[in-house]
């Protein structure tokens, strides 16, 4: 029996906005399906903190990927409920 690898691709695409103290991060998922899924992550520097552009783009990006886990993981289980006919609570 011959076991072929099934390889699959998704874009996920952000972009990043910065207003004074404000970073904001918008992602965007498109599955291979063509299912499409967005989420937003904000990070609010202190004003009395220097200004570190990139720290403020990588909690923005981590705060609007993980709204974007979350997503995923609620859509995977409406999948498995409307298949098995059972709730399913995925947690990360």
């Amino acid at each position: 029996m011959i076991t072929m690898e099934k390889i699959v691709d998704c874009n996920i695409e952000m972009e990043f906005r910065e207003i004074d103290a404000t970073t904001q991060a918008d992602v965007r998922l498109r599955m291979h399906d063509g299912q499409r899924f967005s989420s937003q992550g904000v990070a609010n520097r202190n004003p009395e903190d220097r200004v570190q552009q990139r720290v403020g783009e990588e909690v923005a990006a981590a705060r609007a990927l993980t709204g974007l886990a979350e997503q995923l993981l609620d859509k995977a289980g409406e999948d498995i409920r409307e298949v098995m006919h059972e709730d399913a609570h995925l947690t990360h």
